[in-house]
């Protein structure tokens, strides 16, 4: 009986140290690419509030907001309870609660890695109509624009680094992107403190500096391969094997 149940352990043992991955540059670049994905979304998240308070972008698409926030010095509600400015900030959110449940018909139909170049295309999209924003219209289908991108990044991202990472890393490898998303909060917050002082452009800067990270995310998106769950899932069975 011993024996016996000694064998099966030393045999699990022995499979478990097979699958135990390393950690290659491809893990590396991996962690990076979902690093940059949950910066994007604390970054959008984050810049909004600061950019909303400066002079030069209320003064330029909510001249009314302006004028309370000039005259009521007690009241945070009376300086900003303007509609289009709600419509500003929730357009991301209810954008982004759309885009995930179509995102999720893409990640499983045509992979991980195109709801990622998704995402990141999105992202640039709306960084660049954001900081060239000329009218409110425009502002918010920028904001509409990022919001599609974080529905794409949050669906894919999480779930490319579950099927890519070694076993014994997958926890951390997750955790790294909730991270990496309050990082992105904490850096816009310090992003909006230094581009206060560029007026009346700084908050261009502000919208226009999410470009940068949505860049990486879009190459990293396009050089990664496609993770082996997914070519199971879409029928390529022997590659994705292969693969694995």
């Amino acid at each position: 009986m011993a024996g016996g149940s000694l064998a099966p352990t030393g045999l699990a043992k022995e499979r478990a140290e097979q699958y135990k991955g390393r950690v290659t540059a491809f893990v590396i670049i991996a962690c990076i690419v979902a690093a940059v994905g949950g910066a994007l979304f604390g970054y959008d998240i984050g810049i909004s509030g600061g950019v909303t308070s400066m002079d030069g972008f209320l003064e330029k698409f909510f001249p009314v907001v302006y004028r309370q926030k000039g005259h009521a010095h007690e009241n945070n509600y009376c300086k900003y309870n303007n509609q289009g400015l709600a419509s500003f900030t929730s357009s991301l959110y209810l954008a982004g609660l759309v885009s995930s449940i179509v995102a999720s018909t893409i990640t499983r139909k045509y992979g991980r890695r195109g709801s990622i170049i998704c995402g990141g295309l999105s992202f640039m999209i709306g960084a660049t109509l954001d900081a060239s924003a000329v009218n409110l219209p425009m502002l918010i289908l920028g904001r509409i624009m990022l919001g599609v991108g974080i529905g794409f990044g949050n669906q894919a991202v999480p779930l490319y680094l579950s099927e890519m990472a070694p076993t014994h890393l997958r926890g951390g490898l997750n955790m790294m992107f909730q991270l990496a998303t309050t990082l992105g909060i904490f850096t816009a917050n310090m992003i909006n403190y230094g581009t206060e002082k560029l007026r009346p452009w700084g908050w261009r800067l502000s919208l226009g500096l999410a470009a940068v990270p949505a860049i990486l995310m879009t190459i990293g998106g396009i050089f990664l391969p496609e993770t082996p769950n997914s070519l199971i899932e879409r029928g390529l069975k022997e590659k994705g094997t292969k693969g694995s």
